[in-house]
Protein backbone atom coordinates (compact mmCIF):
# COMPACT_ATOMS: atom_id res chain seq x y z
CA UNK A 1 0.00 0.00 0.00
CA UNK A 2 1.45 3.28 -1.15
CA UNK A 3 0.14 6.83 -1.23
CA UNK A 4 0.66 8.07 -4.78
CA UNK A 5 -0.07 11.68 -5.65
CA UNK A 6 0.44 12.69 -9.28
CA UNK A 7 0.25 16.20 -10.74
CA UNK A 8 -2.25 17.32 -8.11
CA UNK A 9 -3.58 20.85 -8.57
CA UNK A 10 -6.16 22.58 -6.37
CA UNK A 11 -7.65 26.03 -6.87
CA UNK A 12 -9.28 28.30 -4.30
CA UNK A 13 -11.12 30.58 -6.66
CA UNK A 14 -8.45 32.25 -8.80
CA UNK A 15 -5.67 31.14 -6.44
CA UNK A 16 -3.75 27.96 -7.24
CA UNK A 17 -3.23 26.71 -3.69
CA UNK A 18 -1.65 23.41 -4.77
CA UNK A 19 0.36 23.45 -7.96
CA UNK A 20 1.14 20.21 -9.81
CA UNK A 21 2.30 18.25 -6.76
CA UNK A 22 3.61 14.70 -7.18
CA UNK A 23 4.85 12.54 -4.32
CA UNK A 24 4.98 8.91 -3.23
CA UNK A 25 4.86 7.74 0.38
CA UNK A 26 5.37 4.04 1.08
CA UNK A 27 3.49 1.98 3.62
CA UNK A 28 4.86 2.46 7.12
CA UNK A 29 6.61 5.74 6.34
CA UNK A 30 6.25 8.96 8.28
CA UNK A 31 6.42 11.86 5.84
CA UNK A 32 6.78 15.42 7.11
CA UNK A 33 5.30 18.11 4.85
CA UNK A 34 6.75 21.48 5.79
CA UNK A 35 6.71 25.02 4.44
CA UNK A 36 5.66 28.56 5.26
CA UNK A 37 2.10 29.76 5.81
CA UNK A 38 0.27 29.69 2.50
CA UNK A 39 2.54 27.04 0.99
CA UNK A 40 -0.40 24.69 0.39
CA UNK A 41 0.18 22.21 3.22
CA UNK A 42 -3.32 22.20 4.70
CA UNK A 43 -4.98 22.31 1.28
CA UNK A 44 -3.00 19.23 0.27
CA UNK A 45 -4.14 17.33 3.35
CA UNK A 46 -7.79 18.42 3.03
CA UNK A 47 -7.81 17.34 -0.61
CA UNK A 48 -6.43 13.91 0.25
CA UNK A 49 -9.16 13.46 2.87
CA UNK A 50 -12.02 14.49 0.58
CA UNK A 51 -12.68 17.89 2.15
CA UNK A 52 -11.40 19.95 -0.81
CA UNK A 53 -11.97 19.30 -4.51
CA UNK A 54 -9.01 18.83 -6.81
CA UNK A 55 -8.79 20.73 -10.07
CA UNK A 56 -6.50 18.20 -11.73
CA UNK A 57 -4.31 15.21 -10.99
CA UNK A 58 -4.75 11.93 -9.13
CA UNK A 59 -4.24 10.57 -5.62
CA UNK A 60 -4.60 6.93 -4.65
CA UNK A 61 -4.17 4.91 -1.49
CA UNK A 62 -4.45 1.12 -1.45
CA UNK A 63 -5.94 1.35 -4.97
CA UNK A 64 -8.69 3.68 -3.73
CA UNK A 65 -9.13 7.04 -5.42
CA UNK A 66 -8.86 9.68 -2.68
CA UNK A 67 -10.13 12.53 -4.83
CA UNK A 68 -13.81 13.45 -5.04
CA UNK A 69 -14.66 10.78 -2.44
CA UNK A 70 -16.81 11.40 0.61
CA UNK A 71 -14.81 11.56 3.85
CA UNK A 72 -16.86 8.72 5.37
CA UNK A 73 -15.93 6.47 2.42
CA UNK A 74 -12.27 7.22 3.02
CA UNK A 75 -12.54 6.47 6.76
CA UNK A 76 -14.09 3.12 5.94
CA UNK A 77 -11.14 2.44 3.67
CA UNK A 78 -8.47 3.19 6.24
CA UNK A 79 -7.88 6.95 5.96
CA UNK A 80 -8.19 9.23 9.00
CA UNK A 81 -7.62 12.99 9.10
CA UNK A 82 -6.89 15.07 12.22
CA UNK A 83 -7.53 18.65 11.22
CA UNK A 84 -5.73 21.72 12.49
CA UNK A 85 -6.77 23.08 15.88
CA UNK A 86 -7.26 20.01 18.09
CA UNK A 87 -10.47 18.92 16.36
CA UNK A 88 -12.66 17.54 19.11
CA UNK A 89 -16.28 18.24 20.03
CA UNK A 90 -15.99 20.37 23.18
CA UNK A 91 -19.48 19.62 24.57
CA UNK A 92 -18.90 15.87 24.55
CA UNK A 93 -16.93 13.88 27.08
CA UNK A 94 -13.61 12.23 26.31
CA UNK A 95 -15.36 8.85 26.12
CA UNK A 96 -18.03 10.20 23.75
CA UNK A 97 -15.43 11.78 21.49
CA UNK A 98 -13.56 8.48 21.28
CA UNK A 99 -16.78 6.61 20.52
CA UNK A 100 -17.42 8.95 17.59
CA UNK A 101 -14.18 7.74 16.04
CA UNK A 102 -15.61 4.23 15.82
CA UNK A 103 -19.16 5.22 14.86
CA UNK A 104 -19.11 3.29 11.60
CA UNK A 105 -17.85 0.09 13.20
CA UNK A 106 -20.49 -2.46 14.10
CA UNK A 107 -18.50 -4.61 16.51
CA UNK A 108 -18.69 -3.17 20.05
CA UNK A 109 -16.06 -5.59 21.31
CA UNK A 110 -13.58 -4.32 18.71
CA UNK A 111 -14.43 -0.72 19.56
CA UNK A 112 -13.86 -1.38 23.25
CA UNK A 113 -10.51 -3.01 22.48
CA UNK A 114 -9.53 -0.01 20.37
CA UNK A 115 -10.42 2.35 23.20
CA UNK A 116 -8.27 0.33 25.59
CA UNK A 117 -5.41 0.54 23.09
CA UNK A 118 -5.79 4.33 22.79
CA UNK A 119 -5.78 4.70 26.57
CA UNK A 120 -2.59 2.63 26.76
CA UNK A 121 -1.00 5.15 24.35
CA UNK A 122 -2.50 8.19 26.11
CA UNK A 123 -3.01 7.14 29.77
CA UNK A 124 -4.22 10.63 30.75
CA UNK A 125 -7.30 10.12 28.58
CA UNK A 126 -8.24 7.13 30.70
CA UNK A 127 -8.31 9.42 33.73
CA UNK A 128 -10.47 11.95 31.87
CA UNK A 129 -13.11 9.72 30.25
CA UNK A 130 -16.03 11.39 32.02
CA UNK A 131 -14.77 14.95 31.51
CA UNK A 132 -15.99 17.26 28.78
CA UNK A 133 -13.41 17.88 26.09
CA UNK A 134 -13.48 21.63 26.72
CA UNK A 135 -12.07 21.07 30.22
CA UNK A 136 -8.89 19.47 28.87
CA UNK A 137 -5.56 21.18 28.40
CA UNK A 138 -4.36 21.90 24.87
CA UNK A 139 -2.07 18.89 24.87
CA UNK A 140 -4.81 16.60 26.17
CA UNK A 141 -7.20 17.81 23.47
CA UNK A 142 -4.60 17.02 20.83
CA UNK A 143 -4.14 13.56 22.29
CA UNK A 144 -7.92 13.10 22.18
CA UNK A 145 -8.08 14.24 18.55
CA UNK A 146 -5.40 11.75 17.56
CA UNK A 147 -6.98 9.05 19.71
CA UNK A 148 -10.38 9.57 18.10
CA UNK A 149 -8.81 9.23 14.64
CA UNK A 150 -7.10 6.00 15.70
CA UNK A 151 -10.42 4.53 16.87
CA UNK A 152 -11.31 3.90 13.22
CA UNK A 153 -8.21 1.67 12.87
CA UNK A 154 -6.66 3.67 10.04
CA UNK A 155 -3.77 2.62 7.85
CA UNK A 156 -3.14 6.14 6.54
CA UNK A 157 -3.16 8.96 9.10
CA UNK A 158 -3.19 12.60 7.96
CA UNK A 159 -2.13 15.02 10.71
CA UNK A 160 -2.45 18.79 10.30
CA UNK A 161 -0.32 20.91 12.66
CA UNK A 162 -0.60 18.73 15.81
CA UNK A 163 1.92 20.99 17.60
CA UNK A 164 -0.08 24.18 17.05
CA UNK A 165 -0.38 26.24 20.24
CA UNK A 166 1.27 23.68 22.50
CA UNK A 167 4.10 24.13 24.99
CA UNK A 168 7.54 22.84 23.88
CA UNK A 169 7.54 19.91 26.31
CA UNK A 170 4.09 18.80 25.16
CA UNK A 171 5.16 19.15 21.52
CA UNK A 172 8.07 16.80 22.17
CA UNK A 173 5.71 14.27 23.75
CA UNK A 174 3.21 14.49 20.88
CA UNK A 175 5.94 14.12 18.24
CA UNK A 176 7.47 11.12 20.01
CA UNK A 177 4.04 9.49 20.28
CA UNK A 178 3.44 10.01 16.55
CA UNK A 179 6.79 8.37 15.79
CA UNK A 180 6.01 5.46 18.13
CA UNK A 181 2.52 4.97 16.64
CA UNK A 182 3.95 4.83 13.13
CA UNK A 183 6.21 1.98 14.20
CA UNK A 184 3.95 0.06 16.57
CA UNK A 185 0.75 0.22 14.47
CA UNK A 186 2.39 0.07 11.07
CA UNK A 187 0.77 3.36 10.11
CA UNK A 188 1.60 5.48 7.12
CA UNK A 189 1.57 9.08 8.34
CA UNK A 190 1.52 12.40 6.50
CA UNK A 191 2.45 15.05 9.05
CA UNK A 192 1.87 18.68 8.05
CA UNK A 193 3.83 21.01 10.31
CA UNK A 194 5.12 24.55 10.67
CA UNK A 195 7.49 23.20 13.34
CA UNK A 196 9.75 22.05 10.53
CA UNK A 197 12.74 20.85 12.53
CA UNK A 198 10.62 18.95 15.05
CA UNK A 199 8.71 17.21 12.27
CA UNK A 200 11.80 16.30 10.23
CA UNK A 201 13.56 14.86 13.28
CA UNK A 202 10.90 12.16 13.66
CA UNK A 203 10.17 11.66 9.95
CA UNK A 204 11.50 9.17 7.43
CA UNK A 205 10.98 11.47 4.46
CA UNK A 206 10.46 15.19 4.08
CA UNK A 207 8.58 17.29 1.54
CA UNK A 208 9.10 21.06 1.42
CA UNK A 209 6.26 23.02 -0.18
CA UNK A 210 6.66 26.54 -1.49
CA UNK A 211 3.95 28.56 -3.24
CA UNK A 212 1.85 25.43 -3.70
CA UNK A 213 4.55 23.27 -5.28
CA UNK A 214 7.23 20.85 -4.13
CA UNK A 215 10.45 22.83 -3.64
CA UNK A 216 12.53 19.86 -2.48
CA UNK A 217 11.95 16.37 -1.12
CA UNK A 218 14.04 13.47 0.12
CA UNK A 219 15.05 11.68 3.27
CA UNK A 220 14.34 13.75 6.38
CA UNK A 221 17.92 13.52 7.57
CA UNK A 222 19.24 14.65 4.19
CA UNK A 223 16.99 17.71 4.30
CA UNK A 224 18.17 18.56 7.81
CA UNK A 225 21.77 18.31 6.61
CA UNK A 226 21.21 20.42 3.48
CA UNK A 227 22.59 23.96 4.07
CA UNK A 228 20.14 25.52 1.60
CA UNK A 229 17.13 23.84 3.22
CA UNK A 230 18.37 24.82 6.68
CA UNK A 231 18.80 28.45 5.67
CA UNK A 232 15.52 28.77 3.77
CA UNK A 233 13.14 26.65 5.87
CA UNK A 234 14.73 25.66 9.19
CA UNK A 235 15.97 29.07 10.31
CA UNK A 236 19.68 28.42 10.76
Amino acid sequence: MTLIVSNLTVHHGAIRAVNDISLTIAKGELAAVIGANGAGKTTLLRTLSGLNNATAGTATWNEHNLLHSKPEFLVRNGVSHVSEGKAVIPELTVAENLELGAIWRRNNKESSASRDEIISVFPILGERLAQRADTLSGGERQMLAIGRALMSKPELLLLDEPSLGLAPLVISQIFQTIRDLTTSMGLTVVLVEQNAMGALKIADTGVVLNLGGVAVSGSAQALIADPQVRAAYLGY
